[in-house]
């Protein structure tokens, strides 16, 4: 007689456990139990294998002048990410405008936006590892449907991506409802990011058509922060803003007043863009050299009152891209690196050797909270160093009492200052050509462009020739040829 709980054969086949045999089970439970701690010891690893692929070789890639120990590329982000030809159309004009002349000859069509955006998404997710900021850019997002936009949003986020959708914000409340919230009125997403392109060299904006200052425009900025307040009341949806602006010399002695009335209402970063002669050349009405990184970030600080020390964290090459980030209290803004302390600079070594990588944002509380605990597990100092940091800070900004009190009058968040300059499509373009024969130009203005497009932190995906293209080089050389071509595809007129 066969022991109870032993196998026996089966003439039909492999050996079956009889009635009370346990010993089938067991095993099938250990594997699931051991899948599932392996799956979140790999879901809790500090930096993904890909990701860390994916910044190495962005440092190497970099030019030897901008590895240096404050910059970010390589160390701690693989840069931002753009998607193009998705939907190039815009219901706004500016002088000037990146635009290509054909641009604007496009339909929108949410079909042809969201098969783009899977195919540029999935390539970046190859290319650049499984997280990165990505901005929904190539025409006014707000002329997608809101289920096109959602999708496109939901699709970014599916490859990983944190999508920022770039707008000039002329759109109604309701929009965004429609935007954040599905038929059942639940919110499609925990969060959303919004960037909106304010300035007076915008033409067509509803109450404003033909703005003639900056002033002008401050209740439409409050508007638009007031949208998402609302639905924030409403709903609970959490939100990030940006406020964009292009700066000429018609509008450069204007920037700090703006700063001024910008600050309190509401965005958690104000980003510059000095003008350059790129895209529709039908709107460059004057010369744009006048106004550089220097002088925006001039009437920047005098907007604020004092100095914003951007040193202590670079972004790139400083020629292309100047960053401080830091948060405002009160009305005071404090870096969270001041370049004039040795120990700010020392802690920022340590943050990059042992925290590079780690997505602090995107990620789940409890799961980010295992991924420091592993990281401070290897490098338990970090945990004093990080505390005098942030000691430091405390004494920087004005002390816990002043911080306190500037949480309670709501005057506490977070603020990035960034200037963004753009190069001129007559450098832009015989520089790309070259690089891409792998020539190194012997004139010296073609061979900083080139060092520029090496360094750039703004990348957009072409799978179909498995290049990553600089922003610069895709309006300057790309746009041309792919809105031509999008005219024929989408065009405004459909014939039946």
């Amino acid at each position: 007689m066969p022991r109870v709980g032993s196998v026996q054969p089966d003439a039909g086949g492999p050996a079956r456990p009889l009635p009370g045999d346990d010993t089938g089970a067991m095993p099938s439970l250990l594997r699931r139990l051991r899948a599932t701690w392996h799956g979140f010891a790999d879901r809790s690893r500090p930096v993904h294998p890909e990701t860390a692929r994916a910044l190495r070789e962005r440092w190497a890639a970099l030019p030897a002048h901008v590895q240096t120990p404050a910059q970010t590329l390589g160390r701690h982000a693989v840069g931002c990410e753009g998607t193009h030809g998705v939907f190039p159309k815009c219901n706004l004009t500016c002088t000037p405008c990146y635009h290509s002349a054909d641009a604007n000859k496009v339909r929108v069509d949410g079909g042809h936006t969201l098969r783009e955006i899977e195919s540029q998404m999935s390539f970046l997710r190859e290319r650049r590892g499984p997280y990165a900021h990505a901005q929904l850019i190539g025409g006014e997002v707000s002329l997608l449907s809101p289920d096109d936009h959602a999708a496109a949003l939901q699709a970014m986020r599916d490859h990983g991506r944190s999508p920022m959708s770039m707008t000039h914000g002329d759109f109604d409340p309701e929009y965004l409802r429609d935007l954040v919230t599905g038929p059942d009125g639940t919110l499609r997403f925990d969060r959303i990011s919004f960037a909106a392109h304010v300035d007076s060299l915008m033409r067509g904006r509803r109450g404003a058509v033909r703005p003639r200052s900056e002033a002008e425009l401050h209740p439409f900025r409050q508007q638009f922060v007031q949208m998402f307040r609302d639905l924030r009341a409403a709903t609970g949806l959490r939100y990030y803003l940006a406020h964009n602006m292009t700066v000429t010399p018609a509008n450069l002695g204007q920037v700090a007043e703006t700063v001024r009335a910008v600050l309190p209402m509401g965005f958690s970063m104000m980003s510059f863009q000095p003008a350059a002669h790129v895209g529709d050349d039908r709107r460059w009405k004057e010369s744009y050299t006048a106004v550089d990184a220097d002088a925006v970030w001039a009437e920047l600080e005098k907007g604020l009152g004092q100095r914003i020390a951007h040193e202590g964290i670079e972004f790139g090459d400083p020629r292309c891209n100047r960053l401080a980030f830091g948060f405002l209290a009160g009305g005071r803004w404090t870096p969270f690196v001041d370049p004039d302390s040795a120990a700010d600079r020392a802690a920022r070594e340590r943050f990059f050797a042992h925290w590079g990588g780690l997505a602090f944002s995107g990620t789940p509380p409890l799961l980010l909270l295992v991924k420091i605990a592993r990281v401070l597990r290897h490098h338990p100092d970090d945990a004093a160093v990080a505390a005098r940091w942030f000691a430091r800070l405390l004494r920087r900004a004005g002390g816990l009492r002043h911080l306190v009190r500037a949480a309670r009058a709501g005057t506490l968040g977070l603020m990035t200052f960034e200037v963004h300059s753009f190069m001129d499509a007559a450098d832009v373009g015989p520089a790309w050509e070259l690089m891409q024969q792998g020539v190194e130009s012997d004139d010296p203005r073609i061979r900083a462009t080139q060092e520029r497009l090496a360094a750039c932190t703004y990348s957009m995906a072409h799978p179909e020739t498995g290049q990553l293209v600089p922003a610069c080089a895709q309006h300057s050389v790309l746009d041309v040829t792919e809105n031509a071509q999008l005219r024929r595809l989408l065009p405004l007129t459909v014939v039946g």
